[in-house]
């Protein structure tokens, strides 16, 4: 159950970049704000993984792996671009619960190419999570 903590711990810490965000990007370009965001995230990541001692492990990245593991980071830099825009012109509540409806597009996207099975409850749980997000974003 140690993922669950870690879990908790990632939507706290989602939760600080969108307040840290919407504050640091009233009068920065959304785009220098997500790439110095970039930066940092780099440094830091980088730092960790020599700490722990990480990097000779690079060997054991075969070249599917290899592909994935770029593409997710293109996709990460492309949710980030579009991110830190809806946070510069939107209310940060709801920014962040539009952007949480990815649970759902993952849902979906797990079902249709990872053989993930598609439970009355992760259905019920996509509807309401979708629910919420309007609710969050409606006037």
């Amino acid at each position: 159950m140690s993922w669950v903590v870690y879990a908790i711990l990632s939507a706290v810490f989602a939760a600080l970049v969108a307040i840290f965000g919407k504050v640091g990007i009233g009068h920065v370009d959304s785009t220098l704000a997500t790439t110095v965001r970039a930066i940092v995230m780099a440094l830091f990541l980088i730092i960790i993984s020599f700490s722990l001692g990480k990097f000779h492990l690079f060997a054991s990245i075969n070249n599917k792996a290899w592909l994935f593991i770029i593409l997710s980071g293109l996709a990460g830099a492309i949710s980030w671009l579009f991110y830190f825009v809806a946070l510069k012109n939107g209310p940060a509540s709801s920014v962040a619960a539009l952007d949480r409806l990815s649970v759902v597009f993952v849902l979906i996207l797990a079902v249709l190419f990872l053989s993930q099975h598609l439970t009355w409850k992760s259905g019920l749980g996509a509807v309401l999570l979708t629910a919420g997000a309007i609710l969050m974003t409606v006037k």
